[in-house]
């Protein structure tokens, strides 16, 4: 007699109430799904042989987690078997979500009252979205007398490096909207956060230029991949 071959879960349906992803969001909070379950309850059925969550395993996995969702063209999300262009545009939906509610301003504004503080702002309110970038990107965020934030600033994008930022565009900005103390912000694409030589020599330029109109340089942070550096608690470019 044939050995019968053990049953394979194919469907959301298949699964205990209690494990299944939208139950347990109900149940018990957005915080408790995995991604790939969280992914599941936006393509709402697998395909034959692999149920959603299944499916956010293997998307995982071929863009290498939700960033790599993120940057991948809208094409080859739609060429994944069982996704298409609905299911593909509902997963950049919701990601673009969670990336503006993480840049998006407070109802009360943010004060900054030290370094550690300015390097904290500059990564949370920044390091979902730059890490994610495959060009460079150089931000600076304004504050006002009383150290709070007024807005943040977009310099340069893709073909910058460091070794080309003028003093003039950096300060620019902060001159418009009457700032005294901006933070800089750059991401480096290949991942790594560590400064370069540029960087440093940058920073001690732009401290320099800042000081002669009276606009203070709070930090320098580099954003990578999951990482990040405070040039001024490194002490590089900062006396």
């Amino acid at each position: 007699m044939t050995e019968k071959k053990p049953s394979v879960t194919y469907r959301i349906a298949d699964l205990q109430e209690s494990e299944r992803p939208r139950e347990r969001l109900k149940a018990q909070g957005a915080t408790v799904l995995s991604e790939a379950e969280l992914l599941a309850i936006l393509v709402r059925v697998g395909v034959p042989g692999e149920n959603a969550v299944q499916m956010g395993h293997r998307l995982l996995k071929k863009f290498d987690g939700l960033d790599g969702i993120q940057r991948a063209p809208f094409e080859d999300l739609v060429n994944q078997r069982g996704i298409g262009e609905a299911k593909a545009a509902q997963i950049k939906a919701a990601i673009e979500l969670g990336q503006r509610i993480s840049t998006q301003k407070p109802k009360e504004r943010v004060t900054i009252s030290n370094p550690q503080e300015a390097a904290a702002y500059a990564v949370k309110s920044q390091q979902y979205d730059m890490s994610s970038k495959e060009e460079e990107r150089l931000r600076v965020i304004l504050l006002d007398t009383r150290n709070h934030v007024l807005e943040t600033v977009e310099i340069y994008k893709g073909s910058a490096n460091t070794a080309q930022v003028r003093p003039a565009d950096i300060f620019k900005p902060a001159i418009r909207r009457g700032a005294t103390a901006l933070i800089v912000v750059h991401n480096h694409p290949s991942g790594d956060p560590t400064p370069s030589p540029d960087d440093v020599a940058v920073t001690r330029e732009l401290i320099k230029a800042g000081e002669l109109i009276d606009v203070k340089v709070l930090d320098h942070v580099i954003i990578g991949q999951g990482r990040h550096v405070s040039m001024k608690e490194r002490g590089l470019g900062f006396t």
